[in-house]
């Protein structure tokens, strides 16, 4: 409950922040356009509306029937109806008036006014200079937004003026409606973006998995770290095979550079194979403990998951496991577990000869019995010596008996060469893999002397022979069984080959690619009928 509370709070603090966040900037926005937009309006409202008093005062000014009232007195009430009517068809014109040389007006909207004296300001023009021009000024309806326009006569004669008239309390009426217009505006605006706002800090939020941001990069950081200090490689890569993270495990296992940055953000092909990741992006498919051949690698192991999303695949993540690292920390176990073999091979044999010792004694032949015992423990101690005197490798050592052991099960004879020392100092082989090489090499070896077909009547003998110097290491293993035959040699180190049936064929592909990883080098020599004849080399590039 308590974890379920946090994750509210954090929720609830991360989607307010971000939405006061907006709505600072939201509401700046809105209101520097509203304002910029009120200015720009109001601007083009009144270059707009002198223009239109000035248009109005001109034509009236220019009008044939001004003409007729100066030349005839009779014609004022025809001016009066006309400018009337015009006055009534221009809503936005509050006044329009037609004043004479003597300040007469001539006409005016107030039909009261019509033949009193113009007392107002008089308009100063300059003929084909200014002959119109827009101002304010006070008038008897209150302040006005004026235009005025020179009157001539047939003669070009200055002959009196126009003026069209806005009364300035109209004038803020619409300014006030433009404001009230724009106010409203702003506020739908304002309104829109909250909308847009809320849902955005929601996925915001979603996508950061309910965490503050500063708590989720730290968590970043942190991953970065952790994964950064793993044994295990780690790669990642989208659907075009970019990758997208990689850690300095991985980049050991795979490239030479130690580097991340020169990798990320390029194609995989760059640093190895792209079939590392090409079957689990088509298929969907987790796979486990895979020994990738297109890594060439043997000792690698790679665990491969695909990252799914709502619209399908978008990537997949590598863990490579160095198989040589795991089996180094088993490395006191394994010495253990030959040793274990070998007591339970050493069991078996010591039960047949307790039934070869019952049956002398039996037969009451006492001297033959202790002379066979005396000989069994003498064989023993001498075959137990002789490997822990020439091997100072426990691991290699302790595989040594156990594979003498199980020699003695399968009837084989396992003879030891003369002259056979080990040091482990001589050259840095990882007792791990010399364990691996030396053990397949000599299970193939008894297979070989035990499979269908063999010659019962033929000795069966293993002869091992190890050596070392300071620089340098040989193994020898020679067996007496059928050989391989002339077609089936050359493709004995190939992946998944193998003459005893399925599922077999990776033990000598093993072994060739991990003495090929430590820089030694693997030689067979075979004869049909007669037997085999491995040798492993090692060379260290420091002597």
């Amino acid at each position: 409950m308590k974890k379920k509370k946090n994750e509210r709070v954090t929720l609830k603090s991360i989607q307010t922040r971000f939405f006061r966040i907006q709505m600072v900037l939201i509401i700046s926005l809105a209101v520097f356009l509203g304002v910029a937009g009120i200015v720009i309006n109001i601007q083009f409202e009144n270059q707009k509306r002198d223009q239109n008093l000035q248009n109005v005062a001109r034509t009236i000014a220019s009008s044939p029937i001004l003409d007729n009232t100066y030349a005839k007195e009779g014609e004022q009430l025809v001016l009066r109806e006309y400018l009337d009517s015009l006055k009534d068809s221009l809503g936005n014109i509050d006044v329009i008036s037609v004043v004479n040389t003597e300040n007469v007006r001539l006409y005016h909207s107030n039909h009261d006014l019509i033949g009193s004296v113009y007392d107002g300001t008089a308009p100063e023009f300059d003929k084909g200079e200014k002959e119109y021009y827009a101002t304010n000024d006070q008038g008897p309806s209150g302040t006005q937004r004026r235009a005025y326009a020179a009157i001539y006569d047939a003669n070009g004669e200055y002959a009196g003026f126009v003026m069209a008239i806005m009364l300035q309390t109209n004038i803020r009426a619409e300014m006030l409606q433009t404001l009230w217009f724009f106010f409203l505006i702003t506020m739908v605006a304002i309104l829109i973006e909250i909308l847009v706002s809320t849902e955005l800090t929601g996925k915001i939020k979603e996508s950061l998995l309910g965490y503050e941001p500063d708590v989720f990069s730290v968590m970043y950081q942190i991953r970065d770290n952790i994964l950064e200090t793993l044994e295990e490689g780690i790669i990642a890569v989208d659907n075009q095979m970019t990758v997208q993270f990689i850690n300095q495990a991985a980049v050991k296992m795979l490239c030479e550079t130690e580097n991340t940055e020169e990798i990320v953000g390029k194609p995989l092909g760059d640093i190895c194979a792209e079939e590392l990741f090409r079957h689990t992006l088509e298929t969907g498919e987790k796979e486990f403990n895979i020994q990738e051949r297109s890594l060439n690698q043997p000792d690698i192991l790679v665990d491969r998951i695909p990252i799914r999303e709502a619209s399908g695949i978008v990537g997949a993540i590598g863990i490579l496991h160095n198989r040589a690292e795991y089996t180094k920390l088993m490395e006191d176990l394994t010495g253990t577990r030959y040793l274990v073999d070998s007591m339970r091979a050493n069991n078996h044999d010591f039960t047949n000869k307790l039934h070869v010792i019952l049956g002398l004694i039996q037969m009451e032949l006492y001297e033959e019995a202790v002379a066979y015992i005396e000989n069994i423990s003498i064989v023993q101690r001498a075959t137990i010596s002789k490997i822990m005197n020439m091997v100072n490798e426990p691991a290699v050592a302790a595989l040594l008996i156990g594979k003498v052991a199980r020699a003695s099960e399968v009837n084989a004879k396992f003879i030891l060469r003369e002259g056979c020392c080990y040091s482990n100092t001589d050259v840095a082989l990882p007792a791990e893999s010399l364990v691996t090489i030396i053990g397949n090499l000599i299970d193939n070896a008894l297979d070989s002397m035990n499979e269908k077909g063999a010659d019962c009547e033929k000795p069966k003998e293993l002869l091992f022979g190890i050596y070392s110097k300071p620089g340098a290491v040989l193994l020898t293993v020679d067996d007496t069984g059928s050989g391989i035959a002339k077609d089936d040699l050359e493709h004995i180190f190939e992946y998944g080959y193998s003459t005893k049936g399925e599922g077999r064929g990776t033990g000598l592909y093993q072994v060739k690619k991990m003495v090929e990883g430590l820089n030694g080098t693997i030689s067979v020599e075979t004869q049909e009928g007669t037997g085999t004849s491995f040798s492993v080399s090692f060379t260290d590039k420091k002597q």
